[in-house]
């Protein structure tokens, strides 16, 4: 208590900034230019580095090891994500919001193809992949006429509840049946481990929503806390930063469908999930690669 009391850092008294007055249509509970006059939301800016890091590790991963290439598009979605919401808390220019909500969309919308593209036809899937291009865009041109965030909120709350119900489906309809044939001796550990990372994803990005929402509703009294505590303390009580750092570490959904993809091409014996659940980040490796390879990660 002493320490924290002896090392208290007050926030800036002037509250103008480099970029102007805000033109986006959101704002956030962290007040804005309190740390820097360059950067109107520093935490909500630098807690996009782990879209950063998450993204740049899982595309890598895709192309070392030879996974299925739409995947590629799945984690440049997720850095553009992320970049994009550095943008719009940098600056909370519209411009910069466009350039973090929809890219949102594109990349769930990727994801979706992903999920409910499996076990189709090569003709099935094209006519997924124009119904998913035609949604985007009226999501695209609505949203850009209409500029009503809970619209973008609700569709991407849609998109992304379907395809994960999806991958439930697949998980227990196509998946199980065929750990069954090809290794019943496995299945239940293989199963127990795809649901344990699903679960995983899910409960992140669910705890980030509900900690988004407090933020929101208690704005005024968690304001009020920080301005007492000051920095750098004040900064635990930034909920849109955990927000981003919790679905950032929802990055395990997007392994759950690489990994769940691997396995229905049967290649569970080529392949291994490298996690260790809640203390290391997962990865899709070959399995011959052995532990001096894991030692190198």
């Amino acid at each position: 208590m002493a320490l924290a009391s002896a090392f208290r850092i007050p926030y800036r008294e002037a509250r103008t900034g480099f970029w102007g007055e805000q033109t986006s249509t959101l704002n956030w509970c962290e007040e804005d230019y309190n740390i820097s006059y360059y950067c109107a939301e520093v935490v909500n800016t630098l807690t996009n580095l782990v879209f950063m890091y998450l993204g740049f590790k899982g595309l890598r991963n895709v192309i070392k090891y030879a996974h299925s290439k739409v995947f590629i598009l799945v984690f440049l979605g997720y850095i553009v994500v992320g970049l994009g919401s550095m943008a719009f808390h940098t600056t909370l220019k519209y411009e910069m919001q466009l350039a973090d909500e929809l890219p949102m969309i594109y990349t769930i919308c990727i994801m979706a193809y992903v999920a409910f593209g499996t076990n189709k036809s090569p003709a099935v899937k094209g006519l997924l992949a124009v119904f998913l291009l035609g949604l985007a865009t009226f999501i695209t041109v609505y949203y850009l006429y209409a500029k009503d965030p809970v619209f973008h909120q609700v569709a991407y709350g849609l998109l992304t509840a379907s395809t994960i119900f999806r991958g439930f489906h697949v998980l227990e309809g196509v998946l199980r049946p065929a750990f069954k044939k090809r290794n019943p001796a496995t299945c239940d550990q293989h199963m127990k481990e795809m649901w344990t990372l699903a679960l995983t994803g899910i409960f992140m990005f669910l705890a980030g929503f509900l900690i988004w929402n407090i933020d929101n509703v208690f704005c005024h009294h968690i304001t009020q806390t920080k301005q007492k505590v000051l920095l750098p303390w004040a900064i635990i009580f930034e909920g849109h930063g955990w927000w981003h750092i919790l679905t950032g570490l929802a990055y395990h959904m997007i392994l759950w469908r690489l990994w769940s993809n691997c396995c229905l091409e049967g290649k569970e014996d080529e392949f291994m999930l490298d996690w260790k659940p809640l203390r290391t980040i997962p990865q899709v490796v070959p399995r011959n690669k052995g532990t001096a390879h894991l030692k190198t990660q």
